[in-house]
């Protein structure tokens, strides 16, 4: 077994090399791990700084922060070859802007759970779903 700090090593190290990979800063990814049973599920969250909103990127689960990090990893080496790209246009209650945010999943109905993630379904209005076309 690891010990205490080689495993805060290496979780800062992978989570490094997943922000890095998707060029993206700590203020614009979130990593929320939570137990799960016996296993540790993580919930990699991006924040658009433009209009402020958070959204799933993807889920995994493990058997702990390391193993489930390292799953993360790997998914995000690899997510472009395996899902789609969609751009879904929606706009937050109160708000007068269009929004226009772009996920990847493996079909529209996954796209919508990442971007209502967290949130009341009634606080954002989708306007379309597209999937656009791979190149």
């Amino acid at each position: 077994m690891e010990s205490t700090t080689e495993v805060h090593v290496e979780s800062a190290r992978i989570q490094k090399q997943i922000e890095n990979h998707l060029g993206l800063s700590g203020d614009s990814l979130l990593f929320e791990f939570r137990k799960l049973d016996n296993k540790v599920r993580l919930d990699l969250i991006t924040v658009n700084p433009r209009h402020h909103q958070s959204f799933l990127f993807h889920t995994e689960v493990g058997y702990d922060r390391v193993d489930t990090l390292r799953k993360m990893w790997d998914y995000v080496q690899s997510y472009k070859e395996k899902e789609s790209p969609y751009t879904v246009q929606w706009m937050a209650r109160g708000d007068k802007e269009l929004n226009t945010s772009y996920f990847r999943a493996r079909n529209m109905y996954e796209a919508l759970d990442k971007l209502y993630f967290g949130r009341d379904m009634n606080t954002i209005t989708v306007f379309s779903v597209v999937l656009n076309p791979v190149s």
